[in-house]
């Protein structure tokens, strides 16, 4: 048997505003607060298919750029729309080096972490 993937883990410095971001960008609702961090997912909770964010509270400053980051896709409008969404949301557009003939969007969430908004609409 494989394993997969259940919760990602994301230290931030204000897990309130992240979870509020991230819950609108997918859908997701608070599922439970333990001291300062929140475990957000999809509303059916915990261990389904999509795995959960815990927003996890430090003090320490981002170093550099994350090793690992998110690539998301629209499930109800093009990417276009869904970009509007996005920035509307408080994600701001980056420049990590991309020549503009990319098929995705990079982006920051509020905290600064990059993550893609990719072309393809999923059902």
């Amino acid at each position: 048997m494989a394993c997969r993937i259940s919760e990602l883990v994301l230290d931030c410095r204000d897990p309130d505003g992240l979870a509020a971001f991230w819950c609108e960008v997918l859908g997701y609702v608070e599922l439970s607060r333990d001291g300062d961090d929140i475990e957000i997912g999809p509303p059916e909770g915990f261990g389904g298919l999509q795995p959960t964010l815990v927003l996890s509270r430090t003090d320490e400053p981002k170093a550099g750029k994350l090793p690992l980051h998110l690539d998301v896709n629209a499930t109800d409008r093009d990417q276009d729309a869904e970009l509007e969404r996005l920035l509307a949301l408080g994600a701001r557009p980056a420049d990590v080096g991309q020549t503009g003939e990319e098929s995705w969007v990079v982006l920051q969430d509020p905290e600064g972490n990059e993550f893609c908004l990719l072309r393809a609409r999923l059902g």
